[in-house]
């Protein structure tokens, strides 16, 4: 055997320079992981905080997420170019089938809100389902219209132009938002409908929950609809909507978690379709009307997509058990509501049925 006390490199002994092996040795077995993913705007403020927060959990393992909406998340995923989507909005038939029959991974629940700029006005306003889809069909374009100052007797309303503000993009807000439309009014209903992407009769577009809410501070006498996260981030006003017992409900953790705790009994497995699944205009007296799970999507067998190999595969499920499980304690700060116990039952069962080269990723 060598004696490593008998040599000196530059001044350094060997034997101190032995003891950095192991460091060496350790940066070089650590390999590093990125995981990509991409989709809606809606939990960005949460999945960007899970980037850092998930760091401090596993050092080698890194997160991009691309905020560019539903639609965009949908695609980018089917065409298997991220290695998650993310959806506020859960497949189609359609969808669901040309993507493989993918899972659905319930994130986080969180409210859409209307949030809007009126300079003169500190009174929250409050709004009920068919006016609200009276100003975006465009036949309420003053803000002092009768219906609106009806439910606000005690607000001087402004006698000015509405402006109002919705998404340029494919997006899970706009879909949750037009499913809601469409409950509360038949008009919108047979005019408009239900999507992600819709022909709006009026108004302005914005890319992203981040372009609608930046349009909405920049032009007064706006409304538009935003996720709750984004307008409290930003200090938005936001209006009190009418719920279906008629009472008018403030967008918050609470109303949301009322509107959410009768649907979850009834949910589907992951690997199941989600279409039907609606918790908008939900019952209770305390329920606020306009809230909605979001979703990551995953390959049941995630060897389906070329650019995962193994490691990637462990790495994206473990980071995804995470999130859905510890990671739900930073929902509550940023306006989301943090899953129920329940839903993370069938988000732990999804993730245990998932595969790589047909053999189970989570063994425990």
């Amino acid at each position: 055997m060598v004696n490593l006390k008998n040599y000196r490199i530059l001044g350094v002994s060997l034997l101190a320079l032995s003891l950095l092996v192991p460091v060496y040795v350790n940066s070089v077995n650590a390999q590093q992981v990125t995981i990509n993913g991409a989709g809606a705007t809606f939990p960005f403020p949460l999945i960007d905080t899970w980037r850092v927060e998930y760091q401090k959990v596993n050092p080698d393992v890194s997160l991009n997420y691309a905020s560019i909406g539903s639609g965009g998340g949908i695609k980018q995923f089917t065409e298997k170019t991220v290695d998650f989507g993310a959806t506020d909005a859960p497949l189609s038939p359609t969808e669901f089938e040309k993507a493989g029959n993918p899972v659905h991974i319930p994130e986080t629940i969180g409210s859409v809100v209307l949030a809007y700029n009126l300079p003169e006005v500190t009174t929250p306003l409050k709004l009920t389902g068919p006016v609200i889809a009276d100003i975006f069909l465009g036949k309420i374009t003053k803000w002092d219209d009768p219906k609106i100052k009806e439910q606000n007797p005690d607000v001087t309303l402004p006698a000015e132009d509405i402006i109002s503000a919705h998404r340029s993009d494919g997006s899970g807000t706009t879909f949750v938002f037009t499913d809601y439309l469409s409950k509360v009014s038949q008009e919108w209903h047979d005019a408009v409908g239900v999507g992600k992407s819709v022909q709006w009769p009026s108004g302005i577009g914005a890319p992203g929950n981040e372009g609608v809410a930046a349009s909405i501070q920049g032009s007064p006498y706006s409304i538009g609809y935003v996720e709750l996260a984004y307008a409290l981030t930003t200090g938005m006003k936001f209006a009190s909507i009418q719920n279906q017992e008629g009472n008018f409900i403030e967008p918050s953790i609470n109303s949301t978690m009322a509107a959410v705790s009768a649907a979850a009994p009834t949910l589907p497995e992951g690997s199941q379709p989600w279409n039907n699944v609606t918790i908008t205009d939900a019952p209770g007296a305390s329920s606020y009307p306009i809230s909605s799970f979001s979703y990551l999507l995953l390959y049941k067998e995630l060897s389906t997509n070329p650019s995962i190999n193994e490691q990637k595969a462990n790495a994206l499920v473990e980071f995804v058990e995470w999130a859905v499980t510890d990671g739900q304690q930073f929902a509550e700060p940023l306006g989301y509501v943090p899953l129920p116990q329940s839903v993370i039952d069938i988000n732990e069962q999804t993730l245990k049925s998932l595969t790589f080269n047909g053999n189970p990723i989570l063994t425990k």
